[in-house]
């Protein structure tokens, strides 16, 4: 993962040919992408991220918004190599991870790394 200046960088992600889908995630995926997102109880930055990707995801048709709870999904975390809360990824139709981050995004940085999913 990169980071730059506290704000996170939308990285390719290490698509391992496995792919995510609702019982890994806990619902559907999206119709046309999803954006996943990793969060822990106490994180401030994961409040302000859950209210990005809802945003986008309510302006981009197609697109799901996806809130897990790290601490609940371990196994999950550990596979997917989740280092820090709040982490997003941001899977295509399939369930393949096309992008990653880690740190609060910003909404323009979600909107350009949905391009790639969808």
């Amino acid at each position: 993962m990169e980071q730059s200046e506290g704000r996170e960088t939308y990285v390719p992600g290490r698509d391992t040919g496995r792919r995510l889908g609702a019982k890994d995630i806990g619902q559907g995926l999206g119709e046309r992408a999803t954006l996943v997102q990793f969060s822990s109880a106490f994180c401030q930055p994961c409040r302000a991220t859950r209210r990005v990707l809802a945003e986008v995801a309510a302006m981009v048709p197609g697109v799901a918004h996806v809130e897990i709870d790290a601490e609940d999904h371990l196994d999950l975390v550990r596979e997917l190599r989740v280092l820090k809360t709040p982490t997003v990824l941001v899977l295509d139709a399939r369930g393949h991870v096309v992008r990653r981050a880690a740190g609060q995004p910003r909404k323009a940085d979600v909107i350009a790394a949905l391009g790639e999913a969808v």
